[in-house]
């Protein structure tokens, strides 16, 4: 028996079909999903979201979000899901360096929203580099 497994971000719907189990970085740690998990809803972290589809193991690097979990259906609900080519490591290093910079700047003047911004930014860029570096040919 197959998962209904669909991955959106607010641009769009990324993937929506049936497979065979889904891994997510859960906010606790990896959680495993197959067909007939107990129902749960589940905070997620930026990293690595796994599935098979088709014989075959897709893999998408992944922002925070949330994750609803019932016996026949995953709904991963995410603010970024890219692929490995849809990565620009240099792109991603400099985001990185900007927001340390930003965050260690002594004489900033930033709120408790902008440092949540900035915090964000460092952990899916950090997560979306291990990635690409992981899969990188």
């Amino acid at each position: 028996m197959p998962l209904e497994l669909h991955i959106v971000t607010p641009e769009k719907r990324i993937f929506s079909d049936l497979v065979d189990n889904v891994y997510l970085p859960g906010a606790d740690g990896e959680l495993g999903v197959l067909p007939m998990h107990t129902g749960l809803v589940t905070a997620l972290k930026p990293g690595e979201l796994r599935y098979a589809y088709h014989g075959t193991v897709q893999t998408l690097a992944i922002g925070s979000g949330f994750a609803e979990i019932t016996q026949t259906k995953v709904v991963v609900l995410t603010d970024s899901a890219l692929g490995e080519a849809d990565i620009d490591e240099a792109h991603v290093e400099e985001a990185i360096k900007r927001a340390q910079e930003k965050l260690a700047t002594v004489d900033h003047n930033l709120d408790a929203e902008e440092v949540a911004y900035l915090q964000g930014v460092i952990s899916r860029s950090t997560a979306a580099l291990h990635f690409k570096r992981k899969y990188r040919p």
